[in-house]
């Protein structure tokens, strides 16, 4: 058999767009884990797998193709069974994409994470396939690595209640989360019991030392069929800290509250854009007959509101640009006495004295040089709402 040629779409010294010289003729499941191996050296954030098209890699949100020719039906069959298993097929054939982790595992002590999500898709007017794939740290990184304010750090860690971290899809709140569980378990008493419950579970935390500090993490839907009843399951374990990663519908916003009203401090997510416009959209979940009620509970047990967004940085990367407001006993209060439908005015007024906005953020950092003039004014203009 001759041996294989290295194949590369551009033969330059521009490393980033060099595609994998070892590409076959065609895949097979003994060759995909070095392949993602090699991606992840090239320092790709996101591995993007589809039909008719190369690989690409996400490098400082630019794409690059990874392989020369496209990927055909038979190469995305040994990718799925891979990634997911030999139903995966017929799991998207019924409609349904598939949230799922994935490790490669080069050596004993070494394993590399990656969330990924395989959607159906239509490509040259048949069914076909995209697998995306966020490649995740081996450990998660420090509030520090982030540059989190003080403000926001000092404020993480309630005695009990709700701390919410929003933004839009790919805006890292997730990653955001776990530097703050970080945080806590690597204080000197440690934070104590912690059951995580997260679809995928992305950041694992084997390699933090905290021996006063117990983390569980559970998968939604392998090990528990929803957000909801993972709050539920929480509240049998007797957690210090609870942690749901997304916070989508009514039943699990009903059930984060019901665990922070009975003493016990949740960190959550939801896919919204400022302070203001958080509070408004988690309440409008509701029925509208209900929605008086459960604003009113909302409020009496939220401790902070954080949002934020990624911003491509000067010297290359991404930052993260955030948005915050704490709600002290005297803003709660203040609130509660008003109808919950004129909140939003109020809270995006309040935010500059107790929090931060999204255009000052913008402007610290536009001031400092670490972002450019169009994002700067982008994110001024922005309402927050």
């Amino acid at each position: 058999m001759a041996a294989r040629k290295p194949v590369s779409l551009l033969k330059s010294k521009d490393n980033i767009a060099e595609t994998w010289p070892h590409e076959p003729p065609r895949f097979s499941d003994d060759i995909v884990d070095d392949f993602f191996l090699w991606c992840v050296k090239k320092d790709s954030s996101d591995i993007t797998i589809q039909t008719d098209r190369p690989v690409y890699n996400e490098i400082n949100g630019a794409l690059y193709p990874a392989l020369f020719r496209p990927v055909d039906a038979a190469d995305m069959n040994v990718f799925l069974t891979k990634i997911y298993g030999p139903d995966a097929t017929a799991r998207l054939a019924s409609g349904k994409d598939l949230d799922l982790s994935y490790e490669v595992r080069p050596d004993r002590y070494t394993r590399i994470r990656f969330r990924v999500n395989i959607t159906a898709i239509l490509s040259r007017g048949r069914d076909s396939t995209q697998i995306t794939m966020r490649v995740l740290p081996s450990e998660p990184p420090t509030m520090d690595d982030l540059s989190v304010e003080e403000d926001v750090k000092n404020s993480w860690n309630p005695r009990q209640g709700i701390v919410i971290v929003t933004g839009p899809t790919g805006s890292g709140k997730t990653t955001l989360l776990a530097a703050g569980i970080r945080m806590l378990m690597e204080r000197r008493r440690g934070c104590g019991k912690i059951v995580a419950y997260e679809a995928p579970i992305e950041y694992v935390y084997d390699a933090i030392k905290s021996p006063r500090s117990l983390i569980s993490q559970s998968e939604i839907p392998r090990h528990l069929p929803d957000f909801s009843a993972g709050v539920r399951n929480a509240l049998r374990r007797k957690p210090n800290i609870i942690l749901v990663g997304e916070a989508r519908d009514r039943e699990t916003i009903s059930a984060a509250i019901e665990a922070a009203q009975t003493g016990h401090t949740v960190y959550t997510t939801t896919h919204t854009t400022g302070v203001a416009a958080t509070m408004q959209r988690m309440v409008a979940t509701f029925e509208p007959n209900e929605r008086s009620e459960r604003a009113y509970a909302l409020m009496e047990t939220v401790r902070m509101v954080v949002t934020q967004t990624l911003v491509p940085k000067v010297s290359g990367g991404r930052t993260g640009v955030r948005e915050w407001m704490r709600f002290t006993d005297d803003i709660r209060e203040k609130l509660l006495d008003m109808d919950f439908k004129d909140w939003p005015a109020e809270i995006q007024r309040m935010i500059p004295f107790y929090g931060q906005t999204m255009a000052r953020s913008a402007e610290i950092l536009f001031e400092n040089g670490e972002i450019d003039r169009r994002n700067y004014i982008r994110l001024s203009n922005s309402t927050g709402g």
